[in-house]
């Protein structure tokens, strides 16, 4: 895949079928958007593009919001790279950039730039300033400057269309069964492992406490989950517990992870930390010792479990 970090870097002669959003989770239905638009191009002998900006748009325009997306930009980029996209472009998103209407995004950045013949959106995109532009807009300029624009319609699982807001609200209410579903895989941690006070050795349970250096990273709510990772090409299934440590009065959010049956140190890799299950809330037990017999069961519950997860 050939990446392209702003539009000024890229110049197409040739046609290209493309696809624009933020593709936060890159979930199935971006998934389902992205397939359509490689068949399209390949069945017609062109380039497929896909277009996403970073920081994501409301982390410009609506500051006070706090968003907190699914994927950092290196997570977005490795799973758009394994849908098959030959040509990314990742754009800066700023309020410049913002102030285009919607038909000098189209002339300038569509047009003149991607050599656009064919462009694939989903369902509900809207573009241009102040979100102005939407589909029947793009098909006008599309008879204007000779493209052909193309509609996905909802992608639903279980019934419930799938979005990016309702994934960030799974996550964060501890739904994480719900959230990898809506994403088709296991959602994702990625940090650097650091020293920690070493409590959790001292009771069996030797832990890696992971840094994530983006804080618009979305962090799952508090409590224990079952979590895997693959470190040195093997799978390493553990536990993981997000949250402040209440039995040993901790004031700071912490990610720590028990891998089983592990013994190297992880101390400044990096690595990352699958998700798959939600154990149970966040707890203060009365000693140790209580801690330690709720992690054994914890343990027992996880590794029963393994087998089950599909992904």
């Amino acid at each position: 895949m050939k990446i392209y970090t702003t539009l000024t870097n890229y110049n197409s002669t040739k046609p290209t079928f493309v696809t624009i959003g933020t593709f936060d989770g890159v979930h199935k239905g971006h998934q389902k958007v992205i397939q359509k638009l490689l068949k399209s191009a390949k069945e017609n002998q062109s380039t497929p593009l896909l277009l996403t900006f970073f920081p994501h748009p409301r982390m410009v325009l609506q500051k006070d919001v706090g968003i907190k997306l699914i994927n950092t930009i290196d997570e977005r980029i490795e799973l758009l790279k394994n849908t098959g996209i030959e040509t990314l472009v990742v754009h800066e998103f700023t309020k410049e950039f913002a102030k285009q209407t919607a038909l000098e995004f189209v002339r300038n950045i569509l047009v003149e730039k991607l050599n656009i013949s064919n462009l694939i959106i989903g369902y509900d995109h809207h573009f241009g300033k102040n979100r102005d532009g939407d589909f029947e807009q793009l098909e006008e300029y599309g008879h204007t400057y000779d493209f052909n624009v193309i509609r996905i319609s909802k992608q639903d699982v279980d019934n419930i269309a799938v979005s990016s807001t309702k994934i960030r609200t799974a996550i964060e209410n501890g739904e994480i069964s719900k959230a990898n579903n809506y994403l088709g895989y296991y959602f994702m941690l990625t940090g650097t492992v650091v020293e920690g006070k070493k409590i959790g050795g001292k009771i069996g349970f030797k832990t890696a406490n992971l840094f994530i250096k983006e804080t618009y990273k979305l962090i799952p709510k508090t409590g224990a989950y079952i979590v895997k990772s693959i470190i040195d090409g093997k799978t390493v299934y553990g536990m993981m517990n997000i949250g402040y440590r209440p039995t040993v009065n901790g004031k700071n959010q912490t990610i720590e992870i028990h891998f089983f049956n592990f013994n190297k140190n992880l101390y400044t890799s990096k690595i990352q930390i699958q998700v798959l299950y939600f154990l149970r809330d966040e707890q203060k037990f009365s000693s140790l010792e209580e801690l330690k017999k709720q992690l054994s069961k914890d343990k027992e519950q996880s590794l029963r479990m393994i087998e089950s997860f599909k992904f």
